[in-house]
């Protein structure tokens, strides 16, 4: 018999990797539930770079120049250069970057903290700074080399994108793909080095799909410089103007297979940094994000 304490799974008593599938792993690491784990043999990985309270500090400590920043914010439909220093300086656009590439990978529930103590002072520099963190996760899915060049090598170089363009299209070309389209709400792509394009994959033709290893129709996710695509200023809004959320077009752009990846990194099998921030999908990253943003408001508005 086993001893108390062991789950028996096909008759063998079960390891930790058995018990704990890494989504379940990742979901227990951010609920905190640590004094459970030990139980099973799980260990919670060793942790690095700034504390919540840290970080926390950090974007309070800049609420004075946002403040006095706001007309500029909204006015010039962006945010001022100043304050895309102050935001650097803070280290607050490197906070889910992989700890490999200088990021500092901090935990979902510090990061929705940091963003809701960002949106107490302004929302639109708060949501910048979400867009911008949440798109660089996907570089947990590339090649550690391409992605050191990109975003190693340049403490500053930022990835912003807009929802997938279903008019849009990429070709299988040598050694990549020739993207062309439009996308739409690029938040905070106005301060970005890079920009992504997610759209399907045709052959050479350019009508028939090109079909992924599991016999669909193939979606990519494309990474390229944001000088290789053509901005086109629409952001004219009521709210949350400062964030600049234009639309972005590719006219037949080339970009290499190893700067792209499966959809938003659906599949597991590409990412590289396997660590619990990595196992949430960007649109969950987003949907806690948002809900920073809104709580920093929330906030605001309660204390006014």
């Amino acid at each position: 018999a086993a001893r108390p304490g062991r789950v028996i799974v096909n008759g063998e008593v079960a390891s930790s990797s058995e018990l704990l599938t890494q989504a379940d792993s990742a979901m227990l690491e951010y609920a905190g539930w640590w004094r459970l784990l030990p139980r099973i043999g799980y260990k919670r990985p060793m942790e690095a770079g700034p504390h919540t309270t840290d970080m926390v500090a950090r974007a309070r400590s800049i609420a004075p120049l946002l403040e006095a920043a706001a007309p500029r914010i909204d006015s010039n439909r962006e945010l001022p250069p100043d304050i895309v220093d102050a935001l650097h300086g803070a280290g607050l656009y490197r906070m889910l970057f992989p700890r490999t590439l200088g990021g500092l990978e901090l935990s979902l529930p510090d990061y929705v903290q940091v963003i809701e103590e960002i949106a107490k002072t302004d929302a639109s520099a708060a949501w910048c700074v979400g867009q911008s963190s949440v798109c660089s996760t996907i570089t947990a899915y590339l090649d550690h080399d391409v992605a050191w060049e990109m975003f190693g090598t340049d403490r500053r170089a930022l990835l912003n994108w807009g929802p997938q363009g279903r008019t849009a299209k990429a070709i299988v070309a040598d050694g990549g793909y020739r993207v062309t389209g439009r996308w739409p709400f690029a938040s905070g792509s106005r301060h970005a080095s890079y920009m992504a394009a997610h759209t399907h994959v045709f052959e050479a033709d350019g009508t028939t799909p090109h079909l992924a290893a599991d016999g669909k129709p193939e979606e990519r996710t494309f990474i390229f410089p944001r000088a290789s695509a053509e901005i086109i200023d629409n952001w004219h809004v009521m709210g949350l103007k400062g964030t600049g959320s234009d639309t972005y077009a590719l006219n037949d752009v080339f970009v290499p297979t190893e700067r792209s990846m499966t959809v938003f990194g659906r599949n597991p099998a590409e990412r590289r940094v396997q660590r619990p921030l990595y196992l949430f999908t960007v649109h969950q990253l987003f949907g806690a994000s948002f809900a920073g943003v809104a709580l920093g408001i929330a906030r605001a508005t309660l204390d006014a």
